[in-house]
């Protein structure tokens, strides 16, 4: 097995060129693990324009409408870098902080009464506006939440027999600290039942590493994984409903894809996202996190091919983009109580794999030890795709990047005209909008129309230590 700096030599060389056969048996021989999970670039990267700042479009959703929370605390991200033990390591990652940053950012989405009185209130807001009256949680109703653990994609970094990580151990997943500070607030705070929650990522595997602080402090949960984990620490293999998804482009002799088992069974769905740059999609944040929602490789024969609407390859803007379908299905987009990312320790996939620091203020080269919160599926990744812009100037700047988030925010009349309904075998009702989208003023200042007063738009709303 070589070593993972021989990995990234190998990326490097290959990462704008189009990846053949021969490269993957090379890589192979190599040892280097490089499989059709990840679509590589193809072609040179493409920047698009600066967008124009405050041009908000779409319908805010939330309790506060556009409503984005910003928590930030350096004191969540003490690593030294690779080589230096593992930032996922609690000598490195501060859970008592890390908690912290969630109950802020859950308090200030639904109200600073206390972290109880915020859930409750965020729980009616999602019930009466699915016309389910407003009505708090009810003991007995299922929560799934989908994390990120790309790193982890089945037949990758994790040993399918010990379930150890093996190799990209430094790699940018979910944190086990922010997973543990979610389930804290789900059980103690919310009143979930440990055995009402399921947690994980359907296309990987749960590793020791991240499975074990969690199980020993929650066992009763669900822990979501592709292979059902092993005899010492069996996890919940992650099954197909009989609930079909369906693209809105209508691919011709696609294979059928159907939605996961404990998506169809929650009623309400958290999406735990990481910040993080993309070479083919400019971006992975909440909506792409998705793209390891429905069990299979977004690539496998026979199935649509979820990358080919990504911007590395559907370049330009009023594309179709899946990223909406994914968005907006009712047993998925439709069941999202609450959308996180987790930006503790950002970075670039797939072609890095171990986090960057951010330069600017109030990061100051330091990581970005952040969390972003939000009622609206459109809001959070637009203030995302801004950061990621601030600190990196490429593939947050590739043409087409935010595209998906006009075409959510305006899903009922989006530019590209296509019908989205990916609940329908064919279109029969439209998706509304999805919540709403623009750009902030500056990268110094960060105001969005609300904070400028327009009453319209997106708001920032940062608490923790900002600086």
């Amino acid at each position: 097995m070589r070593h993972r700096s021989d990995r990234r030599e190998f990326l490097k060389t290959i990462g704008s060129a189009v990846v053949t056969p021969c490269m993957l048996r090379a890589a192979g021989a190599m040892g280097l693990g490089i499989s059709s999970a990840f679509a590589l670039p193809r072609d040179p990267l493409v920047l698009g324009a600066d967008p124009v700042p405050n041009q908000p479009v779409g319908v805010a959703k939330g309790l506060h409408p556009g409503r984005v929370v910003w928590a930030h605390d350096p004191k969540a991200a003490a690593w030294a870098g690779p080589g230096q033990g593992h930032w996922w390591e609690s000598d490195h990652t501060n859970q008592a902080v890390v908690d912290s940053m969630m109950a802020e950012a859950i308090q200030a989405l639904g109200g600073k009464g206390g972290e109880a009185k915020a859930w409750d209130a965020i729980f009616k807001y999602f019930n009466q506006a699915h016309g389910n009256g407003k009505t708090g949680y009810r003991r007995g109703e299922k929560v799934t939440i989908k994390v990120n653990l790309v790193g982890c994609i089945a037949g990758r970094a994790v040993d399918p027999k010990s379930y150890d990580m093996a190799h990209d151990l430094d790699y940018m997943n979910a944190s086990p600290q922010m997973i543990l500070a979610l389930l804290r607030q789900l059980v103690h705070e919310a009143g979930v039942r440990e055995q009402d929650i399921s947690v994980g990522d359907p296309l990987s595997l749960f590793p020791n590493q991240f499975f074990g602080p969690l199980h020993s402090e929650f066992p009763n949960v669900h822990y979501l994984d592709h292979d059902g984990g092993n005899a010492t620490y069996p996890r919940t293999r992650v099954q197909c409903s009989s609930i079909p998804f369906y693209w809105s482009s209508r691919p011709p002799g696609a294979a059928q894809d159907y939605v996961p088992v404990h998506y169809a069974e929650a009623k309400y769905l958290i999406n735990m996202a990481n910040l993080k740059a993309h070479t083919g999609a400019g971006v992975t944040l909440c909506a792409k996190n998705h793209f390891g929602s429905l069990i299979r490789r977004p690539p496998d024969k026979g199935y649509y091919d979820m990358h080919t609407s990504l911007p590395m390859w559907l370049r330009g803007t009023s594309k179709y983009r899946d990223l909406v379908d994914l968005m907006g299905h009712e047993q998925i987009g439709g069941k999202t109580l609450l959308c996180l990312i987790d930006g503790l320790y950002p970075g670039v996939h797939p072609t890095e794999h171990a986090p960057r620091k951010f330069s600017s203020a109030p990061f100051n080269g330091h990581w970005a030890s952040s969390l972003l919160a939000s009622q609206d599926p459109v809001a959070i990744d637009s203030v995302a795709i801004d950061f990621l812009r601030a600190e990196w100037n490429d593939y947050p700047h590739m043409s087409g990047t935010d595209d998906y988030l006009h075409e959510a925010a305006l899903a009922d009349d989006p530019p590209s005209s296509t019908f989205y309904d990916p609940d329908h075998a064919s279109g029969t009702t439209r998706l509304r909008s999805l919540g709403v989208h623009e750009h902030w003023n500056n990268p110094e200042e960060r105001q969005y129309s609300r904070n400028l007063g327009k009453g319209e738009g997106i708001e920032l709303l940062r608490v923790g230590q900002t600086g």
